[in-house]
């Protein structure tokens, strides 16, 4: 079975990153851990964004995150379909595992549709991800990093 190899994080697809961020910086307390701009390239193949991203990591005092995540584009009206960044208010829990592809092979056995394709993405270097949807339509992104050390030093 595939080992979790850091806490659970939740994806926050945001229109207002600096509102968001104070949000759950300011009002909630969380601390803040990174920020991160993703190419359109690579956002459109891992099926977030037709342009860029920023992804803001923010932790709470057990480990948790959640990424706030903002496209460079904001689209015109809102999608209930296609990519990821462009459904306003959209959601996806993160899974962080040791062997993504034996993951994503039996998320899709069980009744998964992915929406990157069968096989990992690399991101950025060693870092690999997927997405699916469950068989309720809900989605999961996964993630493999080479080096987990150097994401999470706190684990």
């Amino acid at each position: 079975m595939t080992k979790m190899t850091a806490p659970l994080e939740v994806g926050l697809a945001v229109r207002d990153l600096p509102r968001m961020r104070a949000f759950y910086e300011v009002a909630i307390g969380l601390s803040f851990v990174s920020e991160i701009e993703v190419p359109g390239p690579k956002a459109a193949e891992v099926a977030l964004s037709a342009g860029g991203y920023v992804v803001v990591r923010l932790q709470t005092e057990k480990g948790e995150r959640i990424k706030l995540l903002c496209p460079d584009r904001l689209p015109d009206t809102r999608s209930e379909g296609g990519l990821i960044l462009e459904r306003p208010g959209s959601s996806y829990l993160t899974f962080i595992v040791d062997d993504l592809q034996a993951l994503l092979d039996r998320m899709i056995a069980y009744g998964a549709e992915s929406m990157t394709g069968p096989k990992a993405i690399e991101v950025r270097p060693g870092t690999w991800l997927a997405f699916v949807t469950d068989p309720e339509g809900h989605i999961v992104e996964i993630v493999q990093y080479d080096d987990l050390d150097g994401y999470r030093r706190d684990l």
